[in-house]
């Protein structure tokens, strides 16, 4: 088992590097609000929303991850042409991530 020196030293060299990320890349939306009553056509309450926010999932939260040890990743993936994907390149761009290894669809 690797001893915490040896961990801090591994992270310390890895500060800087390029570093692959491949995989599913969404976008987590994050929604707060009331429920007052629920829906007369089914039995699903109705938010009332009062706050909504988004972050990185998938591979994404990987790149946030990396990052903030310091390390440069490289998205690769597939991604539609909309909103939801502007904002997750928003997100990714905020963490120093480069994104030309993303495909359109």
């Amino acid at each position: 088992m690797p001893t915490s020196a040896r961990l801090f030293d591994i992270l310390a060299r890895a500060r800087g590097k390029r570093v692959a990320v491949i995989g599913d890349y969404m976008l987590d939306r994050h929604i707060t609000g009331a429920v007052k009553r629920i829906s007369p056509e089914a039995p699903v309450p109705v938010v009332e929303i009062e706050d909504e926010r988004s972050s990185l999932g998938g591979a994404g939260n990987v790149v946030a991850n990396l990052a903030s040890l310091g390390i440069i990743p490289i998205a690769f993936g597939v991604c539609g042409k909309d909103s939801a994907r502007d904002l997750m390149t928003q997100h990714l761009a905020a963490f120093g991530c480069d994104r030309s290894g993303l495909l359109e669809l």
